[in-house]
């Protein structure tokens, strides 16, 4: 099963990119990753972030196990170009291409279904995320009811504090004119 994420749009030459691209065609996944760690393009991170996000997409959606997986292919095509000028000598002007890049990687599994989940555990792990999810939920609210009550008790008595008159040599010092 091919299982597939995409970036559009990404502020690097598409001529750069692919050898990033190139680099991790026909790896396993782990060993990929491992890969984009220490090549030292500045297309590496992204490449990781998206790499991740196609191993998510395969657990998530289908079920299947990442140490059974292969980077497949990786595309990499060209973006929109956006162009600038810059002024050159006699009053002409030289364009500037800005180039952006659309990257595409696809997975797949080293044996076919191998270690593969069944749609019965997969929508019981779905219940536990989403319960899970609701428990966290609930505690940072109550987390946060009780640093608001915390905060209004402190409030309370700083504004005590602040509606008590200014007594004494305090008062005549930071007393303004009200003309």
């Amino acid at each position: 099963m091919k299982v597939n994420a995409k970036l559009n749009n990404l502020r690097i030459a598409p001529r750069k990119s692919k050898l990033v691209a190139d680099l991790i065609k026909g790896l396993d996944v782990l060993e990929a990753l491992d890969q984009l760690d220490v090549h030292v393009k500045r297309t590496s991170p992204h490449m990781k972030k998206l790499l991740l996000s196609a191993i998510a997409n395969s657990e998530n959606n289908f079920g299947l196990d990442k140490n059974n997986l292969y980077v497949y292919d990786a595309r990499v095509g060209a973006g929109p170009t956006m162009k600038r000028w810059m002024p050159k000598a006699f009053g002409r002007a030289g364009e500037i291409l800005k180039r952006t890049s659309k990257i595409e990687i696809i997975l797949e599994e080293r044996v076919e279904g191998k270690n593969r989940k069944t749609k019965e555990e997969m929508e019981a792990e779905m219940k536990k995320r989403e319960k899970d999810r609701k428990k966290e939920e609930k505690e940072q609210k109550e987390t946060q009811e009780k640093s608001n009550k915390d905060l209004d008790k402190k409030g309370g008595e700083e504004r005590a504090k602040k509606e008590t008159p200014n007594k004494g040599w305090a008062k005549k010092i930071f007393q303004r004119k009200s003309m």
